[in-house]
């Protein structure tokens, strides 16, 4: 066991290297690139599958834990992976995997409220971190977790797995080369046709969820039917952060990353509930928010979950116009257009993971899962979703819920994204459950 721990400590001192500007390339010879990386699953949900493939043996790697707070998710997630020649442990409580020193990463795919608390816990366990978008449930729980980073030298990467998309990397690229001449505007966009959500009944939890962890950082409640099934989203946001961190996080990331801009300077917001009056969504269902940059630039997001017509001949993606084209790009393809609107040509994904549907995975997912894991080893060029990049575009999902909540529009601090207006800054952070408050 020496020599493995010693290569846990050098990956350490790898991404420091990192955080310095130096390729983790170069740290590939001495962090034991064929050691066997032990990974946990932290949430059983829609998403965990999308980290099956990645303990096929071509990635050298060894599911210690399946961990879920409902016994029957934990169970699932056994039979599927049943034919693993070893059997990982089971239990409902994060602290007992990050207890265990031989645990080297953890994939935290749990509900939003969970998703920062949990990854300031595996960092300060001294476990790299997979976390799901959005990375955080508040914008002061972005600020901790880039402050943890750099302070515990441990890989966090967001799961904007078209990050790692092969035809969508190439297409910036062509963006940032001046392929339609200056990009000035995106359009971020996602429609779905969501129906109506029951109403919330007071009832007790199921007899194998366990509810006291499943709320954990959140302020306590009597449990609710349905909530701990998806529905969290939807009653209220003490769980979770709206169609808009919970989609929006991967067509503004998209956007923010073809223009190549940070912060905005001013958020402008329209939103509200207008589908199912008296059914249990208690949030907006429809939202366009307009973030201005400097230089002219602005981004737009247009978002229906409850009305599934596609505006823009897809149910989500990005359309970014520059002075000389535009470009249209989603999970599935991109296209070039010239600026009188002809195609100059188009690439699709090759892939199989697109559209509006919920949960899975798919060749995205495992690419950018597996960069993760090259990461971790110090063999990738760079890590595609380093947590200092991925909080910025949930930051801007932030700001837009912020603008709904506030009711009203603001200015931005473009050097650390601080809302200029008090009334819209108290809803920078949130409450948490006494015992359960995050720390760096």
């Amino acid at each position: 066991m020496g020599s493995r721990k010693e290569f846990i400590k050098k990956t350490a001192l790898g991404v420091g290297g990192l955080a310095l500007g130096l390729s983790a390339k170069s740290y590939g010879k001495i962090l034991g690139a064929n050691d066997r990386i032990r990974v946990a699953f932290i949430g059983c949900g829609r998403r965990v599958p999308a980290y099956y493939e990645s303990l096929s043996d071509q990635y050298n790697t060894e599911l210690a834990y399946i961990c879920d707070v409902k016994k029957s998710q934990r169970i699932r997630v056994a039979n599927d992976l049943k034919s693993l020649s070893y059997t990982p442990q089971m239990t409902d409580d994060i602290r007992e995997v990050l207890d265990d020193p031989e645990v080297d990463a953890i994939f935290n795919a749990t509900p939003d409220h969970w998703h920062a608390p949990g990854t300031l816990m595996g960092v300060q366990a001294g476990k790299h971190v997979y976390v799901e978008k959005p990375c955080s449930h508040n914008p002061a729980e972005s600020e901790m977790l880039v402050q943890a980073q750099q302070k515990y030298d441990k890989i966090i990467q967001m799961g904007n797995q078209q990050r790692s998309s092969p035809h969508t990397i190439e297409i910036i690229n062509e963006i940032h080369n001046g392929a339609i001449g200056d990009p000035y505007k995106a359009v971020a966009f996602y429609s779905n046709n969501r129906g109506r959500t029951p109403n919330p009944v007071k009832q007790a939890p199921p007899e194998d969820l366990n509810w006291e962890l499943f709320q954990g950082p959140a302020p306590r409640e009597h449990y609710h039917h349905d909530t701990w099934d998806y529905n969290w989203h939807w009653y209220g946001w003490k769980w979770g952060t709206a169609e808009t961190g919970n989609n929006a996080t991967h067509e503004i990331d998209v956007a923010r990353w073809a223009l190549d801009v940070g912060y905005p300077e001013e958020v402008y917001v329209d939103a509200a509930k207008q589908h199912f009056e008296d059914d249990g969504w208690t949030m907006y269902d429809i939202m366009y928010a307009t973030f201005r940059f400097g230089d002219d630039k602005v981004i737009n997001w247009d978002g229906k979950s409850r009305n599934g017509i596609n505006t823009y001949s897809s149910g989500r993606g990005t359309i970014i116009y520059g002075t000389k084209g535009s470009v249209f790009v989603n999970r599935s393809y991109y296209q070039l257009n010239d600026r009188d609107g002809n195609m100059v040509k188009a690439r699709g994904s090759g892939g199989e993971e697109s559209g509006t549907a919920l949960g899975g995975g798919g060749s995205m997912s495992t690419r950018h899962v597996v960069n993760f894991l090259e990461n971790i080893r110090g063999t990738a060029d760079e890590l595609h979703s380093p947590i200092d990049e991925g909080a910025k575009s949930v930051h801007m999902c932030h700001l837009a819920n912020i603008g709904y909540r506030a009711d009203k529009p603001f200015k931005v601090n473009t050097s650390n994204g601080k809302i200029k207006d008090k009334k819209a800054m108290e809803f920078w952070d949130r409450d948490y459950e006494l015992g359960w408050e995050p720390t760096v």
